[in-house]
């Protein structure tokens, strides 16, 4: 099997589990999303530590030790996807899978802003009538429910703006999520104090097969991102970016199929602009990467002009008879 096709089932696995997250977390009731999360936490921090061990990929620590910059921003990282994982697990805990996708579907749009923002990129024009187009649709959302889609918001923000930190700090996936994983440990551990202090802990109280699913929250939060990883590293950006789709499409169709949550004439209509743009936005990135492929082709058959001629003129020179 290719090194490509392998990027690709690589891919589709991480987006499969994305979407199968609200299923799962679904599962972990009576727990509440603070004491979920906490979990996550403390679960996924364990399972990094394990790996990175049978690894033996610790020599990263002391490298980092010595970049403050790298360590407060793997530090903002932390929060914000601390921030993600809870604004997820209180979407599907309150029923509110449908809104949660509708982030996931505008994140794209909002990395785009972030890089014109942030990293002062320039935006084409498709990309900005995609832009548009989102913008509106998060405003037809906020006309019917009467007020922001402040999960959806939160979602997106803290998902494309860690990315974006991410990519600056620049560390591996394993490596990243150890670290992030362990900077949010202690505070997960004292929720969970508090949660045990005050009775309302249910781990360890509701069944052997509860106590287990909440164990291996850490091994379904670390599995996708790898997975995700290892196609980052085979697969066009391009074509990754059309695979992240699959994810919010499965929790749409969770939230409307199998939790029965409403779908308004206006939510569907935001729904049905989000998905206008990211249809403009993947025709725009499809056509480029095309052209980007064009002109590649042409600068080197260029190239290999250029060097033929060099070889047939060094040639001439050489079998040319000495005066």
């Amino acid at each position: 099997m290719s090194a490509v096709r392998r990027g690709y089932l690589f891919g589709i696995a991480a987006y499969l589990g994305w979407g199968f997250f609200p299923l799962y977390f679904k599962l972990l009731e009576p727990s509440g999303p603070y004491e979920i999360l906490a979990h996550r936490i403390v679960w996924s921090a364990v399972f990094m530590a394990a790996l990175l061990a049978v690894l033996r990929r610790y020599r990263f620590l002391r490298e980092l030790a010595r970049e403050p910059k790298r360590i407060a921003g793997m530090a903002f990282a932390a929060v914000l996807i601390g921030f993600n994982w809870f604004g997820f697990i209180y979407g599907v805990s309150t029923k509110q899978v449908v809104e949660i996708s509708l982030g996931y579907f505008i994140t794209p749009l909002l990395s785009v802003v972030l890089g014109v923002a942030v990293l002062r990129e320039r935006l084409r024009p498709l990309q900005w009538v995609a832009v548009g187009v989102g913008t509106v649709a998060v405003i037809v959302q906020a006309v019917d429910l009467g007020r922001l889609p402040w999960l959806a918001l939160v979602v997106a923000g803290s998902f494309g703006t860690y990315g974006l930190v991410k990519k600056r700090v620049g560390l591996p996936a394993a490596e990243g999520m150890f670290v992030e994983s362990a900077m949010l440990l202690l505070p997960a551990l004292a929720v969970l104090f508090v949660l045990g202090g005050r009775g309302e802990a249910t781990v360890g109280s509701v069944s052997v097969a509860h106590t287990v699913l909440i164990v291996l929250a850490g091994v379904m939060t670390a599995v996708p991102l790898i997975s995700f990883a290892e196609a980052a590293n085979r697969v066009p950006l391009t074509a990754l970016g059309i695979l992240q789709y699959i994810a919010p499409v499965m929790q749409f169709g969770t939230g409307v199929l199998i939790f029965h949550e409403p779908m308004p004439a206006a939510r569907l209509a935001a729904f049905g602009l989000v998905w206008l743009a990211l249809i403009v936005f993947t025709c725009d990135a499809l056509r480029q990467r095309r052209t980007a492929q064009r002109t590649a082709e042409r600068l080197e058959v260029q190239r290999l002009r250029n060097e033929r001629t060099r070889t047939h003129a060094i040639t001439a020179s050489t079998s040319a008879p000495s005066p």
